[in-house]
């Protein structure tokens, strides 16, 4: 397959121009033309790059790419170790931020709500990155807990009382806990992002809406890992996810 066609399958499936991202989604380095084998993973690590390498790959497809706002944009030290792996090995890389955690099917937050058997029903929150609902099974907060480590292999740090019934939900994966002020206001009973921030643990305490804290690797594993099944099935391409292990 050609790595344009790869990019514009992508686009059309992502819709990347619809966002104002922190980085460039799509093709963010160039390698060869032609791709036949393609490796996924959350972030463009130099382990992951280093899997890439072994496996002979032509591409790496991320959710976690380069090039953000704000950064230093020198070429230098581990900057230039992961971009010289890839010129070196002409592989091709490609990454869609906020377009993952968006899409209704393969995106992170859709994929949260079926490991966690949330039925999707709105969005909120900038760019409509977040997501409310009903949770189907109901149940209190210590038995979401419970489900969040059994689905996502990772105990979450929670705050709320774990008898508190669980009936109405939010949800943003990664490091979207600047959203818990608008999930609150919404009337949800829980909010479930990857990281927390000290004055988050304030704000659950005093709105009395619990608090779950799933991990920014763990919640995203989801959709990049639906995206690659997605790309393996629909392309003529061998598309392999990594779980590069993280444990925040």
């Amino acid at each position: 397959m050609k790595c344009d066609a790869l990019v514009n399958f992508l686009d059309e499936l992502l819709e990347p121009a619809k966002f104002h991202d922190y980085c460039p989604n799509g093709l963010q380095v160039e390698g060869r033309g032609e791709v036949r084998r393609v490796v996924a993973g959350v972030t463009a690590s130099q382990a992951l790059l280093d899997v890439a390498v072994a496996r002979d790959a032509d591409a790496i497809l991320v959710h976690h790419g380069y090039f953000w706002k704000g950064e230093d944009g020198r070429i230098t030290g581990i900057r230039k170790q992961r971009l010289g792996t890839l010129l070196r090995h002409d592989i091709n890389l490609l990454a869609y931020h906020l377009p993952l955690d968006a899409h209704p099917v393969l995106g992170n937050n859709a994929q949260l709500a079926v490991a966690l058997d949330w039925q999707p029903e709105g969005r909120f929150g900038e760019q409509d990155i977040g997501w409310l609902g009903s949770a189907i099974e109901g149940g209190n907060l210590a038995g979401l807990s419970s489900r969040v480590a059994r689905q996502l292999g990772r105990q979450p740090l929670v705050v709320g009382d774990p008898e508190r019934p669980i009936r109405r939900v939010a949800w943003c994966s990664g490091g979207a806990q600047g959203y818990f002020e608008q999930a609150i206001a919404l009337g949800v009973d829980v909010y479930l992002s990857g990281e927390i921030s000290e004055q988050t643990v304030h704000l659950a305490r005093e709105s009395g809406v619990a608090y779950v804290a799933a991990g920014h690797h763990a919640t995203e594993r989801g959709g990049i890992r639906a995206l690659a099944r997605h790309l393996g099935e629909n392309c003529d391409v061998i598309c392999e996810f990594i779980d590069v292990d993280n444990p925040v």
